[in-house]
């Protein structure tokens, strides 16, 4: 079953869910997060629209974080998005 993303309005944040190891996992991000690291000179930029247009990236940060031992829900931050270099962020 597919669950799509939305936009949920209360917490400011997009909501989906990835598929890790067979299993849907939810997780979200904020939209100030989605500007910054994706669109910071936009302005009026749509939150599920950045989120979709990024969604791999994303998704893969949300496998990172599962795989360092975090539990759903999965929120990311803006530092999650950076690939890890080496054996740490630099």
């Amino acid at each position: 079953m597919s669950h799509p993303p939305f936009f949920h309005e209360a917490s400011g944040s997009v909501r989906f869910w990835v598929l890790v190891d067979g299993q849907l996992l939810g997780a979200s991000i904020g939209k100030e997060t989605l500007h910054h690291c994706f669109r910071p000179g936009a302005v009026g930029d749509q939150p599920l629209e950045t989120y979709t247009s990024h969604a791999p990236d994303i998704d893969a940060a949300v496998r990172r974080r599962v795989a360092q031992g975090s539990a759903e829900p999965v929120m990311l931050r803006e530092f999650d998005l950076h690939e890890p270099i080496g054996k740490g962020i630099e």
